[in-house]
């Protein structure tokens, strides 16, 4: 009886996984059309998300990131932003994870490579809290972040939330989830008129051949409510992430 069962399971979340990968890739190519489609479209085509991470491991509960993005309007043509952040990341439970982040965010603007004069010169200080509940296997992640905004003569604040849930696909292989599929949408919201900024919205396949490295592709898209420190609305992510360890004595 219990063999039936979990069969029974494991049948239906393949099945669940299989409808979830379908629907995202369906929003997807509708996204692209509606870009490609449109009569006087603003953006022509999709841009590059680049980003590449370095996570050292100090023990269970501490860890520290290093962390530098380069995107464009263009499929690696016209470059217009980049950043550079280091946070450091707390485990407080299972469940709970607390972080500290600060970093250095520049957004040029439109028609080449890094235009000047700037859209947006920042320093950014970001406390977050990261919550994390667990289902069979999916785990369901709720992050809330806090960002100081400071430029060079202004100052802004910055509330984000993200929801987003990890599915990992296929079996483990020396205790590493090899293939998870991540997806999430974040809302980004100000004190000040009109609140609401942005929804951003990524699906996101990640490659782990190894403990040490972690390789990601997927596909973003964003709707801006008149800001200025972002333009683009559909980015082809490429990821290649870095995790290194403290030698046990």
């Amino acid at each position: 009886m219990e063999i039936r069962k979990s069969a029974f399971f494991n049948v239906t979340s393949l099945r669940f996984y299989k409808i979830l990968v379908y629907l995202f890739l369906a929003i997807y190519f509708n996204s692209v059309s509606i870009v490609f489609g449109q009569e006087k479209p603003n953006y022509t085509s999709i841009g590059s998300w680049n980003i590449t991470n370095l996570k050292y491991t100090w023990n269970s509960s501490l860890y520290f990131t290093l962390e530098a993005q380069l995107r464009s309007l263009g499929y690696y043509s016209n470059f217009h932003y980049h950043e550079f952040s280091q946070s450091t990341n707390y485990r407080v439970s299972e469940n709970l994870l607390t972080t500290l982040g600060i970093g250095k965010y520049d957004t040029y603007q439109e028609g080449g490579n890094f235009v000047l004069p700037k859209n947006n010169d920042e320093i950014r200080l970001w406390p977050q809290i990261t919550t994390f509940q667990h289902f069979q296997n999916l785990t369901i992640e709720h992050r809330y972040r806090m960002e100081l905004r400071m430029g060079k003569n202004s100052y802004r604040n910055r509330l984000r939330y993200r929801l987003g849930v990890k599915i990992p696909i296929g079996k483990e292989k020396n205790g590493v989830k090899r293939v998870v599929l991540d997806l999430n949408n974040e809302l980004f919201f100000t004190e000040k008129e009109p609140y609401f900024e942005r929804n951003r919205f990524q699906l996101l396949f990640n490659y782990k051949p190894s403990q040490i490295i972690n390789i990601q592709l997927g596909y973003l898209y964003q709707f801006d409510y008149k800001i200025f420190d972002e333009i683009g609305r559909n980015f082809m992510i490429l990821g290649c992430n870095f995790s290194l360890y403290k030698k046990e004595n």
